[in-house]
C-alpha cells in the first residue's frame, strides 16, 4: 500500500477507513495531520491503542498485563510512541518501551518480555508521511483477522475503561533488543560467522535513514564484517528516496556498490523485515530471489533428520515467483503456496511444518529464530550462503531460474460484480489447474497468472510470470482482454 491512496486513515492490510470500512489484520495506517477519522491524528492513535489495550485485557487471564512497544525512525515516530504509551499506562497496562527497534525486533521481544502483546509504530515501506500502528499477539506474530475484528468492535464502541490513579500502568525502557536480536542470530546452527569472517567482504548498506541504520551494521560488525560503505543510515526518518526497496528506488546504492568495488549491497525498508540485495556490478539480485536464495541455502544445510515424511517444506505466497517452488523441488522437497498476507504465509508454514518461507517482496521468515519477516537474519543467512559459495553475488544469482513477473491492475466501477468476473475467468479456463484459495490463480505449465480484487480501491490486481518479460506481459495482457470481455457482458446485462 503506497502513497497513491487517498489522504485517508486505514487499517492496514485488509481493514480501511475511507467512506467505509474493509476488513483488515493488523492495525492502524494513516497519513500524519488533518481531523479525526482522515488522517491519522492523535485521536486516533488514542483511540486504536486503547481499543486494542483493552481486548489485551479481555484475552489475558493475568491481573497485570504488559505490551511491548517500538518504533521505527519516522519523523512522527516519537509523538505517537507518547500517545501510545500514555494510552496504554492510562489502561493500567505495564509497557516496555524499546524505543528505535525494528518490526522483527519487537516480534521477539515480546515473548521474551512474557508480554501479552505489542505494537510496532512503523508504516513499513510506505513514504514519511505515513504512519502505522502493527498489532502483536502474545507469540509476537501479528494478529488474526478475527482479533482485528475485536479490536475494530471496541474502538467503534469505545469500550474501554482507564485506570484510577492508583492503578496506572508503568512504563519501563529497554534498550537491549538490537543486541538480543543479532545474539540469537549468531546462535543460530546456519550462519556461519568464521566463513564470513574468512571472506572479508566488502558491504555498502542502504538503510534509508530508518532503525535500520543502527542495527544492520551492528549485525555486519558482529558477523566479523570490517568494510561497511553505509549509505543513508542516520535514523533520522528523513527518506532520501522513496522508501520501498525495489530497483526504481535503489539506483544510489547500485552506484555506491560500483564506486566502492563492494562484493555487495544491501538494503531493508524502514522497518526492517523486508531485505533487497544488489549484485557487485549494480545489477539488482531481484526482491523475489532473496528468499529463493536463502531457502536454497537452509534446504542444502538441513539435516535429513529434520524432514516431514521425508521432505522438506518451504511456502510464499500465491504472488511470489515459481521459483522457489522449483528450488524446493530440486532439492526433492515440497513446496506450498498461501494466501497473499503474512499472517496467512505464517499459518501455512505452521500447518506443513516448513523449514523456510516468505514472500516475494524480500520478507524472510526462518522459524528457527521466529514467525515474522525479518531483514536481519536474512542478511546473516544470505551471507553465509554467499560465503560457502565462494563466488560472486551476480555468479549466486544466475544459479536461480529466471523468472520475470509483470504487475498490472483494472480499475472497475461500483456496479461491476467483481466475484462474477472471477468466476468468468475460472470457468473460461477451467482445462487448467486453477488455486481459489485468494481470488483466482492459473497455471500454465511454468508460467502463471494471479487474480485478486483489492481490499483498497475497486480494482482487480493482475500479477502474470513467466521465463521472458514479453510472454509475461502478453499472458497478463491476455486476461485482461478477457475481463474487459466479462465486464462488457455484465454491463449489457
Amino acid at each position: 500500500m503506497g502513497g497513491q491512496l487517498p489522504k485517508k486513515l486505514y487499517l492496514h492490510s485488509y481493514f480501511i477507513f475511507f467512506v467505509t470500512l474493509i476488513k483488515s489484520i493488523s492495525g492502524i495506517r494513516g497519513t500524519i495531520g488533518g481531523k479525526p477519522g482522515e488522517g491519522l491524528s492523535p485521536l486516533d492513535v488514542v483511540k486504536f491503542s486503547a481499543a486494542f489495550g483493552t481486548w489485551i485485557k479481555k484475552r489475558s487471564k493475568k491481573e497485570k498485563v504488559r505490551i511491548v512497544v517500538g518504533r521505527d525512525a519516522r519523523i512522527s515516530g516519537e509523538m505517537v510512541n507518547n500517545l501510545v504509551l500514555g494510552t496504554l499506562q492510562g489502561l493500567g497496562i505495564d509497557v516496555i518501551d524499546i524505543g528505535l527497534s525494528t518490526t522483527p525486533t519487537v516480534e521477539i521481544a515480546v515473548p521474551d518480555e512474557k508480554a501479552a502483546g505489542g505494537i510496532i509504530i512503523t508504516a513499513s515501506h510506505n513514504p514519511k508521511q505515513w504512519n502505522a500502528l502493527k498489532l502483536l499477539n502474545e507469540k509476537g506474530e501479528f494478529i488474526s483477522e478475527k482479533d482485528g475484528s475485536e479490536v475494530l468492535a471496541i474502538a467503534d464502541r469505545e469500550d474501554y475503561l482507564f485506570a484510577d490513579v492508583n492503578a496506572l500502568g508503568v512504563i519501563t525502557r529497554n534498550d537491549t533488543y538490537f543486541e538480543k536480536h543479532i545474539q540469537k542470530i549468531l546462535a543460530l546452527p546456519l550462519v556461519d560467522v568464521k566463513a564470513i569472517k574468512q571472506k572479508n567482504f566488502k558491504v555498502a548498506i542502504d538503510c534509508v535513514n530508518s532503525s535500520g541504520g543502527i542495527a544492520v551494521p551492528m549485525l555486519l560488525n558482529a558477523l566479523g564484517v570490517q568494510t561497511i560503505f553505509p549509505l543513508y543510515c542516520e535514523p533520522n526518518g528523513d527518506f532520501q528516496h522513496e522508501p520501498e526497496p525495489i530497483p526504481e528506488n535503489l539506483r544510489d546504492i547500485a552506484k555506491a556498490v560500483v564506486k566502492n568495488k563492494a562484493d555487495i549491497g544491501i538494503v531493508v525498508d524502514p522497518d526492517v523485515d523486508r531485505l533487497a540485495i544488489v549484485c557487485e556490478d549494480g545489477e539488482m539480485f531481484g526482491e523475489e530471489y532473496t528468499l529463493v536464495a536463502i531457502a536454497d541455502y537452509v534446504i542444502s544445510q538441513r539435516s535429513p533428520a529434520e524432514k516431514v515424511d521425508g521432505k522438506f517444506t518451504t511456502v510464499s505466497n500465491l504472488s511470489s515467483t515459481r521459483a522457489l517452488r522449483d528450488v524446493t523441488e530440486d532439492g526433492r522437497g515440497v513446496y506450498h503456496a498461501s494466501a497473499v498476507g503474512e499472517v496467512n504465509v505464517v499459518t501455512m508454514m505452521k500447518e506443513v511444518k516448513a523449514i523456510i518461507g516468505g514472500e516475494g517482496n524480500g520478507g524472510v521468515i526462518y522459524p528457527d529464530l521466529h514467525y515474522g519477516r525479518d531483514a536481519l537474519v536474512g542478511i546473516a543467512l544470505f551471507l553465509s550462503h554467499l560465503a560457502k559459495f565462494g563466488k560472486s553475488v551476480s555468479m549466486l544469482r544466475s544459479k536461480y531460474p529466471d523468472y520475470h513477473l509483470s504487475k498490472n491492475k483494472i480499475e472497475l466501477t461500483k456496479e461491476i460484480s467483481v466475484d462474477k468476473i472471477l468466476e468468468g475467468i475460472q470457468e473460461k479456463y477451467a482445462k487448467q489447474p486453477i488455486n481459489t484459495v485468494d481470488g483466482v490463480k492459473i497455471e500454465f505449465g511454468k508460467e502463471w497468472v494471479h487474480l485478486r480484487r483489492s481490499n483498497t480501491e475497486p480494482i482487480i490486481r493482475i500479477y502474470a510470470e513467466s521465463e521472458t518479460e514479453t510472454t509475461a506481459e502478453n499472458l497478463a495482457k491476455k486476461i485482461m482482454l478477457d475481463i474487459r470481455e466479462l465486464i462488457k457482458e455484465q454491463q449489457m446485462n
